[in-house]
């Protein structure tokens, strides 16, 4: 971090300041200049309120040289991380797919949808059990009993469980339920929540908010990770543009950003950011060659009439085909589909 001093700063409030940030175990130099004087910090200067410190009347400007972000930063963690869930692994040259249905609508319905992703190459199984809907009179889920119906899908099938929390409250019931923990996107800076998901032991999958940076997609997943649960994944899902055409508008340019960024595996979930089921095949297709390290996508057993999302829902038949192209790009593209 470089403080840049007003030239009107007299030396004694210079050095003063010096003082507090040696007092945090920080390395301080100073450099005199012509006409101000500037302060380096060295150290993790991650706790550090850029805010506060600007507020002196001393200090011209703060200046950060490095991200905020240190556990999920490629530059501290070189190598590509990898998430495990059973018999599936995403990262690290290792692609999987999440499958299933937007919202779990009774126990045939997922039981049946699971038989069919998996035998089309699916390597967990998705299904929401509490769903945060736009509209307080759309359908919300069958919340703890979902959960259960899930659970016996996994029993019959096998396929680790992928779920959306909602509530910091549920953090206990899902860590005893679920594999992994979809935080949303309406929840990716709900700050109480990443810090109860940061604390189970089992992985959690943090999707992109509708309106955020990349910065402040990395920075949830710190809010994650600081906690002691290193175990993350992130999902692009799309984001609100001034396009109207699609549901939202997925933004493959995130792939290579955040590989560059972030050491963390990122997968794409077609089905929310286009909101038709006859882009997600093409939009797969583009993340994949992208690079991502994974795919979630939405499979219904009978879309028209499913009680969420059903426009953006493959069939069974519909994923299957789907999967035999994504098989041969994944492996196209060097790297190992694991179901």
């Amino acid at each position: 971090m470089v403080i840049v001093m007003k030239p009107t700063a007299k030396k004694e409030d210079i050095e003063a300041l010096a003082n507090q940030f040696r007092a945090m175990s920080l390395e301080v130099g100073v450099t005199n200049g012509i006409d101000c004087t500037i302060l380096g910090l060295v150290g993790d200067t991650t706790t550090l309120d850029v805010g506060k410190i600007s507020i002196d009347p001393n200090v011209e400007r703060v200046m950060r040289v490095q991200e905020p972000y240190k556990k999920a930063n490629r530059k501290f963690h070189p190598e590509d991380s990898q998430v495990t869930v059973g018999s599936a692994t995403i990262g690290g040259g290792c692609f999987s797919v999440i499958a299933g249905p937007c919202s779990v609508e009774s126990e045939e319905q997922v039981i049946g949808i699971a038989r069919d992703v998996k035998r089309a190459g699916a390597g967990l199984l998705r299904g929401g059990a509490f769903k945060p809907r736009t509209s307080p009179y759309s359908f919300q889920g069958m919340g703890a009993e979902g959960l259960d119906f899930l659970l016996e899908a996994k029993e019959v099938t096998g396929l680790p469980i992928v779920s959306e929390i909602m509530s910091p409250r549920m953090v206990e019931e899902f860590e005893r339920k679920v594999d992994i923990v979809q935080v949303g996107a309406r929840n990716m800076q709900n700050f109480d929540l990443l810090k109860e998901v940061g604390r189970i032991s089992k992985p959690v999958l943090l999707k992109r908010g509708l309106a955020n940076s990349y910065e402040e997609w990395i920075m949830s997943a710190e809010y994650i990770m600081s906690e002691g649960n290193e175990n993350v994944i992130l999902c692009e899902r799309g984001i609100r543009t001034f396009e109207t055409f699609t549901r939202n508008t997925l933004d493959v340019s995130s792939i290579p950003a955040i590989k560059k960024m972030s050491h963390l595996p990122i997968i794409i979930d077609p089905s929310h950011a286009a909101g038709m089921s006859w882009m997600v095949e093409p939009l797969a297709m583009a993340a994949i060659a992208a690079g991502a390290d994974g795919l979630m996508i939405e499979v219904h057993n009978d879309p028209p009439n499913a009680k969420c999302d059903g426009q953006q829902s493959l069939t069974p038949a519909q994923f299957t085909a789907l999967m035999k192209k994504v098989t041969a790009l994944v492996d196209l593209c060097g790297k190992k589909l694991v179901q």
